[in-house]
């Protein structure tokens, strides 16, 4: 199987992405697929699957994924918003690459699904 995924294309600038957030450590970028009016992918530039395959080094990368769903979230004038984080297939993770969702513009429901 090979380790490269559409995201590992869009850090490497192969598709282009409607970026809204970059720097050293992550990329962010509108989904092409939004299920809210803001629906935002922050994903980290190091190639992390899962939170399944994450260690004690990346501790200050997945802060710092949370920190810059917090500032999407101020930029798109959000008050109220969700961040989401799937994990394996069971749990609806589609593409291997660790990403996070930041959802917002509507009223979310609970439980999610």
């Amino acid at each position: 199987m090979s380790d490269e995924t559409i995201f590992s294309k869009i850090i490497d600038g192969e598709i282009p992405c409607e970026e809204v957030f970059s720097d050293e450590y992550c990329l962010a970028f509108k989904d092409i697929q939004p299920q809210a009016p803001v629906h935002i992918l922050i994903i980290p530039r190091k190639k992390i699957q899962s939170l399944n395959e994450i260690k004690e080094e990346d501790k200050f990368l997945l802060g710092h994924l949370v920190y810059v769903a917090s500032i999407i979230a101020k930029e798109e004038n959000l008050e109220d918003w969700r961040t989401v984080i799937n994990t394996g297939s069971k749990a609806g993770q589609t593409v291997f690459h660790l990403h996070i969702h930041v959802l917002g513009g509507r009223s979310m429901k609970w439980p999610p699904g």
